[in-house]
């Protein structure tokens, strides 16, 4: 897989004769053979937005029974033919990319002990971009060295470090305008407004971390983010576009679903105060003066048993007194 990546770096170095632009190439090829899987996945997100209020109305029923929940959903989804894992599939096709690019650059520009120009790795020696490395200290490119870490250089020379800074800073603004452009669309109902902000500025603080990247890899991120754009907007069009449309019914489905959540919400408030209906009714408590009051017996009359449940006390016999002899 490298070893792929480096050529492909390399074909288009051939074609363009710019490290910057080569790497951009690669970045939309990458971003094209994806991109099948980006709608197929967003088609599959748009059908589970639309059978939200049908699954609000399956947790309400099976709440508590966590066993016949798991069936009922697996049945929804297995009668509209849905996939939960769908809108993950672009992302985990990615994460791979990510580690091979970062290691085919690092190696690119890696200098051996001792040596000034780089020991470009994954090429065959007898192609363009290994000829052109093998002999140069820096990947320049519209006056920027790829191969520089911005944060490193940051250390060793602020002024000469801003250019790259602002360089990750592009990146961050283009994130932002692509997750703008998304949360525009989709609006979670079991997800809060802070959750919403934390998912839309996530991948601005993403981009942060490309400071400690070398900036070639920053390049191939601004180009990749460059087309995201152009793809969500396609996506807002197809998808999105008449009142018709698979998205317009997700987000009303969306509505729902957050309007049953509420009312799940509301029935099982507390009653209130004044609702005397939903409290049990307790008998009246007795007195103080009730329950310890004593009551004097007649002349010749045993005293009864106190009510406040006197223990141990026993009423006495009356007793007579013998007759005078």
């Amino acid at each position: 897989m490298f070893q792929a990546a480096a050529w492909l770096i390399s074909f288009f170095y051939d074609l363009l004769n710019n490290y910057a632009l080569a790497i951009a190439a690669v970045a939309v090829a990458v971003m094209i053979l994806i991109t099948p899987l980006t709608l197929k996945s967003t088609k599959g997100m748009l059908e589970m937005q639309r059978l939200q209020p049908e699954m609000r109305r399956i947790q309400q029923e099976c709440r508590g029974d966590r066993q016949r929940l798991n069936e009922e959903m697996m049945k929804l989804y297995s009668e509209h033919k849905v996939n939960p894992l769908a809108s993950c599939l672009p992302l985990l096709a990615q994460m791979p990319i990510f580690i091979i690019m970062f290691r085919v650059l690092s190696k690119l520009t890696e200098k051996s002990a001792g040596e000034a120009t780089f020991s470009p790795s994954y090429l065959a020696e007898g192609s363009q971009l290994y000829q052109d490395l093998s002999v140069a200290e820096e990947m320049r490119s519209f006056g920027l060295d790829l191969a520089v870490v911005p944060a490193r250089l940051l250390g060793d020379d602020f002024v000469r470090g801003i250019p790259y800074v602002l360089l990750v800073l592009v990146l961050a603004g283009l994130y932002y305008v692509q997750q703008k452009m998304v949360a525009s669309r989709t609006v979670s109902p079991s997800m809060s407004p802070t959750q919403q902000k934390i998912m839309q500025y996530l991948p601005v603080f993403f981009a942060v971390f490309q400071l400690f990247f070398p900036t070639g890899l920053v390049v191939y991120y601004i180009s990749q983010a460059i087309f995201r754009i152009g793809q969500q907007a396609y996506i807002t069009r197809r998808f999105y576009r008449g009142e018709g449309s698979i998205g317009q019914q997700a987000q009303a489905a969306s509505a729902r679903a957050r309007d049953m959540a509420k009312e799940a919400g509301g029935k099982g408030a507390s009653p209130s105060k004044g609702d005397s209906r939903s409290r049990p009714s307790t008998p009246p408590k007795q007195g103080r003066n009730e329950t310890t009051r004593r009551t004097t017996p007649p002349k010749g009359r045993a005293t009864p048993p106190s009510r406040s449940g006197g223990a141990g006390r026993h009423p006495k016999p009356n007793q007579q007194k013998p007759p005078r002899s």
